[in-house]
């Protein structure tokens, strides 16, 4: 037999039993003792009939009949969806409650617990699987492109150019920057290919210089250039020494006043709107320029394909850099209690805030759940939990019934 018929069946058994000591004494109803068994077992019979008509009457219409205020859970489900979320949310799951039991777990002990329990391999095997599931949820390259030109265009550059020139400055990038590009440019000049370029850019700026001047400047031009005074070998090797001189000299006065541009540069870009606005039209007509798309395109696919075969392989750098900085967090939280009362408090601080302003949804939640069970559903949950005490109900009404039938005859004997 199921468990959960068990109740219902011992309820009809005890109904029956009732029934048959009933028919059982009315035969003998004249004696005193047969008086008292028909009286027991017709009240046993009323009780139990009772109440499993009311028992019944909660989740459907006894005997399919169309009696008014039966099938009370069907008719009533949204208002019970109601009454369940209002009760939960604004009487049992109280903000100030769950706040107290929120307040009494040690948070910060219970990380502690786990990251004693985590192992390196461990995390070396999640940590790979989450890098995997990253990039397999990654758009394609073209679009991760697109999205990226995007998000560039949206960005204010200059604010943030600004901080990184700071930043630069801070860590004294700046000097090194400039050092590393006249270095490379004087290492460039001294090539011949390079140093010829160059010759023919200086010979046709003075061209220019020549044509956009007046006479009298473009005479002592040709003479300065019959004399050889004005020569673009001249020229080319003294910008090749200066080059040099800026790389080698830290004191340098172009490196100086450098130094002295990048420094009024953050506050200029954040002062100056003119400057700010050329830096931002600037940058969209960069973003915009087919070779930089092109550009920005191939570097998501290279970088893409990178991760993809780094994570193929057994020892992968990319796993391996996120599970020494992640085991380093590991030891750090199991051993410093500093840091587990940090994490304590911060974890109890959100905790707190979402509680604050998403307490108002647990009725509404909790509400929504019951909704969409259905009438049917509800009907069904109701009964998987509170079926069998519902039946014993029904065991019980039919005893006491019987009980308060034979204490009813034995009192109208010993009066009357």
């Amino acid at each position: 037999m199921a468990p959960a018929r068990r109740p219902r069946r011992l309820a009809l058994v005890v109904l029956l039993g009732a029934g048959g000591l009933a028919l059982l004494a009315f035969p003998f109803r004249a004696t005193w003792w047969g008086g008292l068994l028909l009286a027991v077992g017709e009240a046993g019979v009323v009780g139990g009939l009772a109440d499993w008509f009311a028992v019944t009457a909660l989740f459907r219409r006894p005997l399919g009949l169309p009696i008014p205020h039966t099938a009370l859970i069907p008719a009533n489900w949204e208002l019970l969806a109601v009454r369940v979320g209002t009760m939960v949310g604004d009487r049992v799951l109280t903000k100030d409650y769950v706040l107290q039991e929120i307040a009494a777990v040690d948070t910060g002990a219970l990380l502690a617990r786990l990251a004693e329990r985590v192992k390196r391999r461990e995390l070396e095997s999640v940590t790979r699987i989450v890098a995997r599931w990253i990039l397999e949820q990654l758009p394609g390259p073209a679009d991760c492109a697109a999205g990226l030109r995007r998000l560039l265009a949206r960005q204010l550059v200059a604010p943030i150019l600004a901080s990184v020139i700071e930043v630069a400055r801070q860590h004294r990038w700046d000097e090194r920057v400039v050092a590393s590009a006249a270095q490379a440019l004087a290492e460039l000049l001294g090539r011949a290919g390079a140093r010829s370029a160059a010759g023919q850019l200086v010979d046709e700026l003075l061209a220019r210089y020549r044509q956009a001047g007046g006479a009298y400047p473009r005479f002592w031009i040709r003479l300065a250039q019959r004399l050889r005074i004005v020569d673009r070998d001249r020229i080319v090797t003294a910008l090749h020494a200066a080059l040099q001189a800026i790389a080698r000299e830290p004191d340098h006065p172009a490196r100086r006043q450098l130094k002295a541009l990048v420094a009024e540069l953050p506050d200029r870009l954040r002062r100056d709107p003119d400057l700010a606005g050329r830096i931002e039209r600037a940058t969209r007509q960069l973003l915009d320029a087919p070779p930089v798309a092109a550009l920005i395109e191939d570097a998501a696919r290279a970088l893409s394909e990178g991760f993809h075969a780094d994570l193929a392989r057994p020892e992968s750098e990319l796993v391996g850099w996120l599970v020494e900085r992640l085991d380093q967090g590991r030891q750090t939280l199991a051993t410093d209690p500093l840091v587990q009362r940090d994490f304590d408090r911060w974890i109890k601080a959100q905790a707190s805030v979402f509680v604050e302003r998403h307490h108002d949804r647990v009725a509404t939640f909790i509400e929504n759940g019951v909704r969409a069970l259905g009438p049917e559903g509800a009907v069904r949950l109701i009964e998987e939990h509170a079926g069998d005490d519902l039946q014993y109900i029904r065991v019980n009404g039919t005893l006491i019934g019987g009980l308060v039938g034979g204490a009813l005859h034995t009192a109208e004997r010993l009066l009357w």
